[in-house]
């Protein structure tokens, strides 16, 4: 009997808190020991007012004079603890403020230098790409605000790059020949392999491992098995003539539009869909339920 009435009174604790969880309402029936369930009323909350957001004001599509004039002066603020804001004054004001913008690059102070190559990217105008590009080369300028600029041009204008890339493969300091070995893969032009192989000789082991890697990527061609990490630099100078008859061989390969008549549409000789083949198509996973439990 005590088992019996300890059973009724858990059910019952059991049958309230489940209830109530639920939204309804739950007693015993003393006569059957079952639990009943009742719904009773509930409201459900009125929805959420939000309120009417301002829409931001449209960058202007032409400056004004006193904009120029406004924008000239906030130039030397890229630098100092406003300098987050005024960035993103720069930024609002679009791609017509790029010509006064670059002026930056040529003022005293690195980190002037710098934020206004950051603004420049987020920016995203291709005009800024030449004064881009006169940074990276420029051998007095400091080698963080050097690899920034070089690595902002070519994300801008990869083919224009080109010939910064050119000049920079032969620089002194190995941070700029690294950046130019990283960001050859990005440039999908028959002038970025030869450079990358030279690389592949530097005297750092890790830009010639960055060349080696960014060679892969464009060509998908891995070449021989060889312990770069653990190499000499006449090693890798030997090394680096099987990836140079390689691309010699692959460019003679090539047919000429003048032995066949091109089709229409046909890509022209030196053209980057021309020496860079395509990467493999990935496999695709049959995910049928055979496939599975069979």
């Amino acid at each position: 009997m005590m088992k019996m009435r300890s059973w009724l009174v858990s059910s019952c604790v059991l049958g309230i808190l489940l209830g109530v969880s639920q939204g309804v309402l739950a007693w015993q029936d003393s006569v059957m020991g079952r639990i009943i369930l009742v719904q009773i009323p509930y409201d459900a909350p009125p929805e959420p007012e939000f309120p009417v957001i301002p829409e931001a004001t449209p960058a202007p599509e032409v400056l004004s004079e006193e904009e120029l004039k406004r924008a000239e002066a906030l130039l030397p603020l890229l630098e100092g603890r406003q300098e987050l804001y005024v960035m993103g004054e720069f930024v609002h004001l679009g791609k017509p403020v790029v010509p006064v913008l670059v002026k930056a690059l040529k003022l005293p102070g690195p980190r002037v230098r710098y934020n206004a190559i950051e603004t420049l990217s987020i920016i995203n105008d291709e005009r800024a790409v030449p004064n881009l590009l006169e940074t990276a080369m420029d051998l007095k300028e400091m080698i963080r605000v050097r690899e920034r600029a070089l690595r902002v041009a070519v994300k801008l204008d990869p083919i224009q790059s080109i010939s910064a890339l050119t000049s920079i493969v032969n620089d002194k300091n190995d941070t700029m020949r690294r950046a130019v070995a990283y960001l050859s893969r990005y440039v999908r032009d028959v002038q970025v392999p030869p450079l990358l192989i030279q690389l592949m000789g530097d005297p750092e082991r890790y830009v010639a491992a960055t060349a080696l890697d960014s060679f892969w990527r464009l060509t998908r061609h891995a070449g021989k098995p060889h312990n770069w990490q653990g190499s000499s630099q006449e090693q890798r100078k030997h090394w680096a003539l099987e990836w140079k008859d390689w691309w010699e061989a692959t460019l003679k390969s090539r047919q000429r539009p003048s032995e066949t008549a091109p089709s229409k549409g046909a890509p022209s000789e030196g053209s980057p869909s021309e020496a860079f083949p395509e990467p493999p198509p990935q496999p695709t996973l049959d995910r049928t339920p055979e496939k599975f439990y069979s």
